[in-house]
């Protein structure tokens, strides 16, 4: 029985989380959410994908680690490059994934840390309620789509695959970070590839959706990124292991 208080748990996230943002071009919007996720936890680490709009400078003021990759090269990348400063860290029970353009919102982490405590789980995903009033159909369509592949194919348990705000266990993130090779989006699916793969329990927890249309601050190619999500699928499928898409004419 988990005898925990509420003040225990929110102690606990505040004290033994950490929370990587991975970041490209993302304009104004980062600062926000920088301030809104150390509203919730002790240690934020910001990974600077190679941007070039200058929305990671002055900074300073905000307590926060800041690593920079010297070009683009991809979300998976700059995930595996902030899971593995992590890792390095003193206490830390639980590592969260955050985008930053504000379409996760940092007072839904207790929440999602909860569901992680209470489901003992090694890989918590946010499942978005992607409601035809606030989403575009085109959106709808590919988020359900990719979730049914998933879930036919690989018997995946999860609602949403491809929201980006999960919650990892030191010893998935671990293990992920050797396994995984880095990519674009694509390593946010083989992430749940390999945690089907070795049997690490899995768990969705409801999170708002927060949606803005034409948003420049997100950098998710429909067409390229979507074909390079189906590729993972795909070589997972024939047996070639988890392995980033090999067609380099798909970026």
């Amino acid at each position: 029985m988990n005898h925990e208080t509420p003040d225990t748990l929110s102690d606990a996230l505040r004290r033994h989380t950490v929370v990587i943002i991975p970041c490209y071009n993302a304009g104004p919007r980062l600062r926000a959410a920088l301030k809104s996720a150390l509203t919730v936890v002790d240690r934020v680490i910001l990974v600077d994908d190679g941007s070039t709009d200058g929305c990671t400078a002055n900074l300073e003021p905000l307590p926060v680690t800041k690593l920079t990759l010297p070009v683009n090269r991809g979300k998976g990348h700059a995930l595996i490059h902030g899971i593995r400063h992590a890792l390095d860290l003193p206490e830390v029970h639980v590592i969260a994934l955050m985008d930053a353009d504000g379409q996760h919102d940092a007072a839904e982490l207790p929440a999602l840390h909860t569901a992680f405590q209470s489901s003992r789980a090694d890989l918590v995903v946010g499942a978005r309620q992607l409601d035809k009033s606030r989403t575009p159909w085109r959106s709808r369509f590919g988020n359900q789509m990719t979730a049914w592949v998933a879930s036919r194919l690989f018997k995946c348990p999860l609602a949403d695959t491809q929201c980006g705000y999960r919650l990892l266990s030191p010893r998935f993130a671990e293990d992920f970070i050797n396994t995984v090779p880095g990519g674009r989006y694509e390593t946010e699916m083989l992430m749940i590839l390999l945690a089907i793969n070795k049997g690490y329990r899995m768990h969705s927890a409801p999170i708002t959706t927060i949606y803005e249309p034409g948003n420049a601050s997100s950098h998710f190619r429909k067409v390229r990124d979507s074909l390079r999500i189906y590729l993972a699928l795909w070589q997972a499928l024939r047996g070639r292991g988890l392995t980033a898409p090999q067609n380099r004419n798909v970026e």
